[in-house]
């Protein structure tokens, strides 16, 4: 069910000049998203009425907020339904700037805000903004799918971190240690997505001061913010900036999708310095003219309507973790790290199979249990659990899986 095929030039067939056609070498670099193509997979196969249990989701299973819907709706209502600023509506911005002083504490202005079509657009946008050809972006491995493509996009090289002490969160000296000269950007997802764990507050402040010493751009990828468990409070990286003028070179970057359930509407936003943010909307305006106005209206909705439904979800995610723990420890071999955070859970299971890959794939053919495979995420052995669906399918199917694995041919 999944392809280790990259994609490559073109060889045939030929266009109507009669040349060969090809692609860019940028292109031939990029592969397929693995979580969008599980995605797919799972609705091929439960539309012809398979037993699959997806536990490789990326988006909660509560509905969007009320405030979101009326909000959209009384738009769509009007039947003007436009084109909007490529930045995003006043209505927008002054919301991200209420949320902002809200929960990171910081006044900013209309021109240090800029929406877009979700987090990861703000991210691409920020990087295609910052980075030159053959310039390195530095992320922590394990890493959010998309990040080294989004790199590759921009000419640039991914540059992963592994942890020096085999763990899953190296420090800020494992990070100091591969910058170069030709470093230009630091990417930091916290709570992570895969592991759920969420970065100590002396590490972000070790990587804002790390980043300001060396002038390296600091992109905070910050969407599960609010998705932390345990009594765990938010650590703002702002509190450690120095740097807060026009100079500044940090770039913090969230959404409505993962907190308010809202992943179709495809909202994000990113908060940075005004001359950043005027660069970012002119390359965001050519790109998709600025996001839909229907979504920017339901995301100012959730914004600033009742924020109940983020702490139920943060509650039921919670809920849910503790018993997707519970069922992993019945499973022999299996080394989990418990997430302080997100909706994913990142299960060392080399103790059957190496190849992730390999794995999942076997997870899927025999048990219809979908899982992502570590290797996506620059990890492997591992595989991505996640709990955002519901209480039976995580129990159901953990069983599952631990059905497979006792039979399964590699296990040592």
């Amino acid at each position: 069910m999944f392809s280790r095929a990259t994609i490559g030039t073109t060889t045939d067939p030929k266009n109507a000049w009669g040349t060969t056609m090809s692609i860019s070498q940028i292109a031939a670099g990029i592969g397929e998203s693995v979580t969008l193509k599980l995605n797919a997979t799972v609705a091929a196969l439960k539309a012809k009425g398979e037993p699959v249990i997806h536990l490789g989701g990326g988006e909660p299973n509560s509905k969007a907020p009320v405030d979101a819907i009326l909000a959209g709706t009384a738009l769509l209502n009007t039947g003007e339904v436009r084109y909007t600023p490529a930045s995003g509506t006043p209505a927008i911005k002054q919301a991200i700037i209420g949320y902002t002083e809200k929960y990171y504490g910081r006044s900013v202005e209309p021109r240090n805000v800029m929406a877009s079509g979700g987090a990861k657009q703000a991210i691409m946008v920020a990087l295609q903004t910052v980075v030159d050809p053959r310039d390195e972006v530095i992320f922590p491995r394990p890493y959010w799918v998309s990040y080294p493509d989004m790199a590759r996009l921009c000419g640039g090289v991914p540059v992963p971190v592994d942890a020096s002490d085999g763990l899953l969160c190296p420090s800020v000296d494992d990070i100091a240690r591969k910058v170069t000269p030709k470093t230009k950007v630091i990417l930091i997802n916290s709570p992570n997505n895969p592991t759920g764990v969420m970065y100590t507050e002396d590490f972000i402040a070790g990587i804002v001061e790390l980043c300001e010493q060396r002038g390296i751009y600091l992109i905070m990828d910050d969407i599960y913010h609010r998705l932390i468990f345990d009594g765990r409070e938010p650590i703002n990286c702002y509190k450690y900036a120095q740097q807060t003028g026009e100079d500044s070179k940090l770039i913090v970057v969230n959404g409505v999708s993962k907190q308010y359930a809202m992943t179709g509407f495809r909202i994000g936003w990113a908060v940075a310095s005004g001359k950043l943010i005027k660069v970012m909307g002119n390359i965001q305006g050519h790109q998709t003219s600025g996001p839909s106005a229907l979504s920017q209206s339901a995301a100012v909705g959730a914004l600033t309507g009742e924020q109940s439904s983020v702490d139920t979800l943060r509650a039921t995610l919670e809920d849910n973790r503790n018993v997707l723990l519970d069922r992993l420890k019945s499973i022999e071999g299996a080394k989990v790290t418990k997430p302080d955070g997100t909706f994913y859970c990142f299960v060392d299971f080399r103790h059957y199979e190496p190849d992730s890959m390999k794995l999942a794939e076997y997870l899927l053919e025999e048990v219809r249990v979908v899982v992502v495979p570590g290797v996506a995420f620059g990890m492997d052995g591992y595989l991505r659990i996640s709990f955002c669906g519901s209480i039976s399918d995580i129990t159901q199917g953990v069983e599952r899986i631990k059905l497979a694995l006792a039979a399964y041919p590699g296990k040592k």
